[in-house]
């Protein structure tokens, strides 16, 4: 979608849905919203829906990053740790790996 072919309130609900949408544990949506409305919301000279436009798009990249970060330290510690969680660690698996922890 071509963001300069549509109006400035159609941005500032779009905006607002990918918000929304990532709240409901979708953080992907949060990603897409930052990249997406980032010059909108920084660049672009100042217009009326702006400053809801940048609210959002700070509150996704924010919620992106604290996914992003708590998602890579449950990987890291699950990798580390599943030998020693014993039946624990082994129900939490897909695939239980062979040989030696």
């Amino acid at each position: 979608m071509n963001l300069q072919k549509v109006s400035d309130v159609e941005k500032l609900e779009l905006c607002r849905k990918y918000f929304i949408g990532g709240i409901f544990a979708l953080p992907f949506l949060w990603l897409v919203n930052t990249v997406w409305f980032f010059r909108e919301a920084f660049i672009r000279p100042a217009f009326e829906q702006q400053k809801k436009i940048r609210t959002y798009v700070t509150w996704s990249l924010i919620g992106c990053l604290v996914w992003t970060t708590g998602l890579i330290a449950w990987v890291t510690i699950f990798q580390l740790k599943r030998a020693e969680w014993g039946e624990t660690g082994d129900r939490l698996s897909f695939i239980i790996p062979r040989g030696r922890p």
